[in-house]
């Protein structure tokens, strides 16, 4: 008799733990999906050609065959897996181009993570080409640790590494570098 008390209970508990343990199988599963769709973009863009304007005037056109939007992380962003080419117009109508193969814009930073094939082309026809390069918004600040090269409008080149400057291309620092620079007389 007492064998069979013992062996009631222990089936009672080996009854309970296996339906403890599938309950939470369940669970588990159901997490899983709803992190499924918290790590999937919160919206998905296809073609976009936008245009930003200020009191009127078109400040810049963006346009990309993706953008991924990532507003609902902790750490929002936005993603260009397709590539990005963006215009800038100056008040006098200048036009300055971004191209990349590759883009992110961190929204909290203002900070644009710009990669692969890297090509910018300034108003006064200044191309600079990279792997890599970042662009700090708010501080209007350019800058990589990656090798990029510089052709001015005179034809001279300057090929170096890491470098920053501010985004109009006026104040340029670069830790090593060669080239050939033409300065009038």
């Amino acid at each position: 008799m007492f064998f069979n008390k013992t062996f009631f209970k222990n089936s009672i508990a080996v009854s309970f733990l296996a339906a403890m343990l599938f309950a939470c199988e369940g669970n588990l599963k159901d997490v899983k999906d709803m992190e499924k769709d918290f790590l999937a973009p919160q919206a998905k863009v296809y073609e976009i050609n936008l245009f930003y304007t200020d009191s009127g005037r078109v400040k810049a056109n963006l346009r990309s065959p993706e953008m991924l939007d990532y507003s609902n992380r902790k750490f929002p962003f936005r993603e260009f897996p397709n590539g990005i080419e963006v215009d800038f117009f100056e008040s006098d109508s200048s036009k300055n181009t971004i191209i990349s193969d590759y883009a992110i814009i961190y929204n909290e930073t203002n900070l644009v993570d710009l990669r692969g094939n890297v090509k910018i082309i300034t108003s006064d026809s200044t191309i600079m080409t990279g792997s890599q390069l970042y662009w700090d918004q708010e501080n209007e600040w350019v800058f990589t640790d990656y090798k990029y090269k510089l052709k001015l409008p005179n034809g001279g080149t300057n090929i170096g590494e890491h470098f920053d400057t501010d985004q109009k291309f006026t104040k340029f620092n670069s830790i090593s570098n060669i080239g050939t620079q033409y300065i009038e007389d």
